[in-house]
């Protein structure tokens, strides 16, 4: 972890596996299914939770249990007392330790991490390598449905102001202050492939740094803070304001997350992202 700023946010399975008995684990996996006519169909990995994960981690259900379920799009940041509401059925309190993680891509777990920072939890982490990492080292297993704790006394603090809406980003267009940053793949930053949100593309102007770049495809451990940290900067992140994005607000997250690690302190994920902007006619969009 030499090389981050903030290296707390990030646990290894060694780690973990010593602090169990003193952490609250959760599975944050969802599986989205490519659809022609919804662009997804959004599945919660609950049967994979319950034929494997780390051992008293509970399944947490990121569409249901930490998003607002009367929200236009999917995913969409909640209010800070449904918010609440949610960490304390998890049994979480304000100087809980958390640690999310993920049995497919990094980001459902740093949607999560994102969302504890948004609401002033700081003492939150995302496991390095996840669920993959963890079976690679044989580290124990446990089956069947989580097991929940004694309720919590969790207290959302005052929003950061760590999302953006559509207003903000669309301010962002041209200004040279402001770096819009995609974290969807190359294929559908350039609009040549992969689920298009309505518009094949991007936010006019923005950069892409695709957040399965950030992590080593073998291990699925993120990259050097020093390979990170150039990965970044060929982006031009580092030194300016940053908003990020992808299809739904969670892939963004990871970018996000790893800003934060490397210091900057200026990171806002676009929460709607491109489920919003690439069905508004109005907004700005390129190929290429």
């Amino acid at each position: 972890m030499s090389g981050f700023v903030h290296p707390e946010f990030l646990v290894e399975t060694g780690w973990l596996a010593d602090h169990l008995a003193d952490t609250v684990v959760l599975d944050c996996t969802v599986h989205l299914i490519p659809d022609p006519q919804k662009t997804y169909i959004i599945k919660p990995a609950r049967d994979d939770f319950e034929r494997g994960h780390i051992p008293g981690a509970q399944f947490c259900d990121v569409q249901k249990d930490v998003s607002d379920t009367r929200a236009k799009f999917n995913f969409m940041r909640q209010a800070p007392e449904d918010f609440a509401a949610a960490m304390r059925r998890f049994g979480i309190s304000n100087d809980t330790k958390i640690v999310t993680y993920s049995t497919a891509n990094v980001w459902w777990a740093t949607r999560v991490w994102w969302l504890l920072r948004e609401f002033g939890h700081d003492n939150a982490a995302v496991l390095n390598g996840g669920w993959q990492k963890w079976q690679a080292e044989n580290r124990p297993v446990e089956t069947g449905p989580d097991k929940r704790r004694s309720a919590g006394s969790f207290m959302s603090g005052t929003p950061r102001g760590l999302f953006v809406g559509k207003q903000e980003v669309a301010a962002a267009v041209g200004d040279p202050g402001v770096c819009t940053l995609n974290a969807l793949t190359a294929a559908q930053h350039a609009g040549s492939g992969g689920n298009s949100y309505g518009r094949p593309g991007h936010i006019a102007g923005s950069l892409n740094v695709p957040a399965a770049s950030l992590v080593d495809p073998a291990t699925n451990v993120f990259l050097p803070p020093d390979e990170l940290r150039a990965r970044l900067g060929a982006a031009d992140a580092l030194n300016r304001s940053v908003i990020a994005y992808c299809g739904g607000g969670i892939a963004a997250s990871a970018d996000a997350m790893i800003l934060t690690m490397l210091g900057h302190a200026d990171v806002r994920v676009y929460d709607a992202s491109l489920s919003e902007w690439a069905k508004d006619e109005s907004l700005p969009m390129e190929v290429g």
